[in-house]
């Protein structure tokens, strides 16, 4: 009986040592490691959730590059020696003129006497630049022949307003004038103007085009 007590506490006494040897690399005594699945990677400081599944980055390795906007059917990107990149339909015709405050450049179309003019603005606000393009008296253009404004709208960091005019020169025209915040922070106009003929979307269309592309030299553009 004293023989068999007495091997009963030396292998418990065994055992106890192998728990706390195989213990000891997590770091605290007898506490077995967590197991990580083969299909989790450890999440990234401030990132909001672990990764799961597929091969993790190299430790040389840089963040993919955000896709690159397509460049619309008709269109080519040019990167203005002013210094902006924008869209511009294929075949329009540069020329640039140095205005009171600021280079304007212009965008020509060589066939149906549609136009872009860009430039930059000096007031506080999109809203107040349009407003004073507008109601000015000296150079307002609500006192040019034939004009009635058309459609207003704006948002947090740019104002746009529609309208005609009769040119003494090429007739009755349609303008669409966007001043808006570039990436930045400096504010611009682009106004696009065409024949009263052409249909609305046709003016339009080259602003959407050359807006939504805009990126000043530099900036950061989304």
């Amino acid at each position: 009986m004293a023989l068999a007590v007495l091997v009963f506490v030396v292998v418990a006494g065994l055992s106890g040592l192998g728990v706390w040897y195989f213990g000891r690399d997590g770091g605290t005594a007898g506490a077995a490691s967590p197991s990580v699945g083969a299909d989790v990677k450890p999440v990234a400081p401030g990132s909001g959730r672990p990764t799961t599944a597929g091969p993790g980055p190299g430790p040389t390795s840089s963040p993919s590059p955000s896709p690159t906007p397509a460049v619309p059917s008709g269109y080519r990107v040019l990167h203005d020696p002013v210094g902006y990149t924008l869209d511009v339909p294929q075949g329009w015709t540069r020329r640039q003129v140095q205005g009171e405050k600021a280079p304007v450049v212009y965008y020509d179309s060589p066939s149906d006497g549609r136009q872009l003019q860009i430039f930059a603005l000096s007031e506080d606000t999109p809203a107040q630049s349009l407003d004073l393009a507008e109601n000015d008296p000296g150079y307002g253009y609500a006192k040019q022949p034939g004009f009635r404004a058309g459609q207003r709208t704006s948002g947090d960091t740019w104002a746009e307003l529609s309208y005609r005019y009769d040119d003494a020169d090429k007739g009755p025209r349609q303008v669409v004038d966007h001043r808006f915040q570039a990436a930045d922070g400096t504010l611009y106009a682009v106004r696009s103007s065409g024949p009263e003929s052409l249909a609305a979307a046709l003016v339009r269309a080259p602003l959407t085009a050359a807006v939504d592309s805009f990126c000043p030299t530099g900036a950061r553009c989304s």
